[in-house]
């Protein structure tokens, strides 16, 4: 447990990897993190329709939100892919986590913002 309460990053996201398996939604960690403290990006493909890339943020009352990135719309994987690698060229330590469904259903809670 972090000392804010919150879990390491590593428990929380193969919690919520376990819960898209149980949903019936493929995911994957594409990019592994900082295990306690790492922050997460998620690629939601939508298979033929594209990607949609989400950064993990915290709103200003410090709760989990996401922002939206590449204008906040679906995208060529292409240049989904692009942005993450340049991401995670950045910062190392983030988590990039890959979930494949039509309806860009995803378990993790948080507003976008």
């Amino acid at each position: 447990m972090q000392p804010d309460g919150r879990l390491p990053s590593e428990l929380w996201i193969k919690a919520h990897i376990k819960r898209c398996i149980v949903d019936g939604i493929p995911a994957t960690v594409v990019h592994r993190g900082e295990k306690n403290s790492g922050t997460l990006i998620l690629k939601i493909n939508q298979l033929e329709a594209g990607c949609k890339v989400l950064s993990q943020a915290r709103n200003l009352d410090g709760d989990l939100a996401w922002m939206p990135a590449l204008g906040g719309g679906l995208v060529e994987e292409s240049a989904a892919d692009a942005y993450i690698d340049r991401a995670v060229t950045r910062d190392p330590d983030v988590w990039v986590v890959e979930i494949e469904d039509r309806e860009g259903r995803h378990p993790f809670e948080g507003k976008v913002l």
